[in-house]
């Protein structure tokens, strides 16, 4: 069975690399809105049209109730003169059609009725100036009263009085007695119509036409119409044959003054939102970008120029002056701090320089000393003490070398100087020894590489120590886990046996496992194989 003290091990390695899920930012307010992602200016112009569109909105609508008062006094006006013009003309067309049809029914029971002629005559007496006449003939078409008219008139069975429009002429209305074979038909002209029709106040501005079903007698003419012309329209009956006079005003027109009234709120909305938004753009959002661009592009050792852009706002303009302040303090503060750098730096390269001189020194006299022995047993014990400070002196030397660039000590170049020192003072009878090295070029801190160093001397000086002859293989291989490297020192004379156990037991195996502990890993033995093996932390490769 083994001996168990040579079952190095150490604590189990503490888990510092467990995945932290990485903080979110918390999201400003209104970050993930779309108005919270809107540049500023688009900001302030949204804002600005919204606080002063219902300005606009209520001088435009008042703009338009005012309009639809003047188009509730038109049609106000309009249906007093229809009515009183509709009036006029009914109240002339019913009298005369009645005292026609008086005549008409006088006639038909007596033809030779003279006074009932003279009658009617003495009614369109007045007219007839005006060029109204009436006729009233029997079926024969004998006149019997009036004067002839030679366009008939159709005449309807149901109807009391039939009425024909004769556009640009006149009216005929004609009616027929209660026996159907005497008939009375009157004429009036245009301009008598007209003249009725028009009302006492002609400040009013009409235009009125008479209607019969699909036919038009125009009395008073319509005034010129324009592109925006409006008008109100109101269609009166007469009470007589279904005619009706379609009276026309003009109400408020579109005119230019109206469409500025109407557009004028609206432009001075857009007007005042997008002056707001230039002058806060050229005084304040401008600037800012022009300060914020040169803030951006600051290299740290440099002063920030807030002079070269033009910032009208004194606000910024203190503002830049206080980036520039600060710049300048850095500025200098960085001057300082590299100043302390290059002195710290050179002072730290002397103290490794004389660390290293100092070591080599040290290395020296255990080597005079060792020249000049009287026991085996002691030149053995100064070469062991010269390899441990050799081991410390190359680890030092290549960590000095890295320096400059702080990238790691390269393993393959340090364990190959590490091998070379221990051949080269190696005991007489060890000088047999080989030493096979397979080794990547893995970078490593001082800490790890000092551990190393001293832990591959310690398992060459345990194999050297149990077969002066032996071979040695040393590799330094990936390990599974990402970031981390297997050391391995493989040979026959690390073989399990008494005096493996014994050395391993009473010198070497509490140094090993102190430097394990130091590497955070454990240190593992195959007693069948030989082989030393541990895993370590590597910083990257070269």
């Amino acid at each position: 069975m083994p001996d168990p003290t040579l079952a190095v091990s150490t604590l189990p390695p503490t888990q510092t690399d467990t995945a932290e899920a990485p903080n979110a930012e918390p999201a400003l307010p209104g970050e993930g809105h779309r108005f919270g992602r809107l540049p500023t200016g688009a900001k302030l112009f949204l804002i600005l049209s919204g606080a002063l569109l219902p300005l606009a909105l209520i001088a435009v609508v008042a703009t338009l109730q005012i309009t639809r008062l003047t188009d509730a006094e038109a049609r106000s006006r309009l249906r007093i003169a229809a009515n009183e013009s509709a009036r006029a003309i009914a109240v002339e067309l019913v009298g005369d059609m009645n005292a026609l049809r008086v005549a008409v029914n006088a006639l038909g029971a007596d033809p030779a009725d003279a006074p009932s002629c003279a009658r009617a005559q003495g009614v369109f007496a007045q007219q007839a100036s005006a060029g109204a006449r009436f006729e009233i003939a029997d079926r024969q078409g004998r006149l019997l009263c009036g004067e002839h008219m030679p366009q008939p008139v159709d005449m309807e069975a149901d109807e009391p009085v039939n009425a024909a429009v004769l556009p640009g002429k006149g009216l005929i209305l004609s009616l027929t007695g209660g026996r159907s074979d005497v008939t009375a038909r009157a004429f009036f002209p245009q301009s008598f119509l007209r003249k009725l029709g028009r009302p006492t106040s002609r400040a009013t501005i009409f235009s009125s036409e008479m209607l019969l079903d699909d036919q038009t007698l125009a009395l008073e003419p319509a005034p010129g119409d324009g592109a925006f012309q409006r008008r109100e329209e109101l269609r009166t009956p007469l009470g007589i044959a279904d005619l009706e006079l379609r009276t026309r005003m003009p109400s408020a027109p579109v005119t230019s003054s109206l469409i500025v009234a109407l557009l004028l709120p609206l432009l001075m909305w857009a007007a005042a939102a997008g002056i707001a938004w230039l002058v806060v753009d050229r005084l304040l959002l401008r600037p800012l970008r022009q300060l914020r661009a040169s803030v951006a592009a600051y290299v740290p050792g440099e002063v920030i120029d807030s002079r070269a852009t033009s910032l009208p706002a004194p606000e910024i303009r203190e503002l830049g002056e206080t980036f520039r302040s600060i710049s300048q303090t850095v500025a200098d503060h960085e001057a300082g701090l590299e100043e302390g750098l290059r002195r710290q730096t050179k002072l730290t390269r002397e103290v490794h320089h004389r660390v290293k001189n100092n070591l080599q020194v040290i290395s020296s006299l255990i080597a005079f000393h060792a020249r000049g022995a009287r026991s085996p047993d002691a030149t053995g014990a100064y070469a062991s003490i010269q390899r441990r400070v050799d081991a410390l002196a190359v680890v030092h030397r290549h960590h000095f070398a890295e320096m400059e660039v702080n990238r790691g000590l390269n393993l393959r170049t340090m364990v190959g100087e590490l091998a070379s020192n221990i051949r080269a003072t190696a005991s007489e009878r060890a000088h047999a020894i080989g030493i096979t090295l397979d080794v990547d070029a893995f970078l490593v801190n001082q800490d790890v590489a000092v551990a190393l160093a001293f832990l591959i001397t310690e398992m060459i000086e345990l194999a050297t120590s149990c077969d002066p002859a032996a071979q040695i293989r040393v590799s330094i291989k990936p390990d599974e886990q990402a970031e981390r490297a297997v050391l391995r020192v493989v040979s026959r004379a690390l073989v399990d046996g008494d005096l493996l156990r014994e050395l391993a037991s009473t010198r070497y195996g509490r140094v090993m496992e102190g430097l394990s502990r130091q590497l955070r890993s454990k240190l593992h033995h195959d007693p069948l194989t030989g082989a030393y093996e541990i895993a370590f932390s590597v910083t990257g490769r070269d």
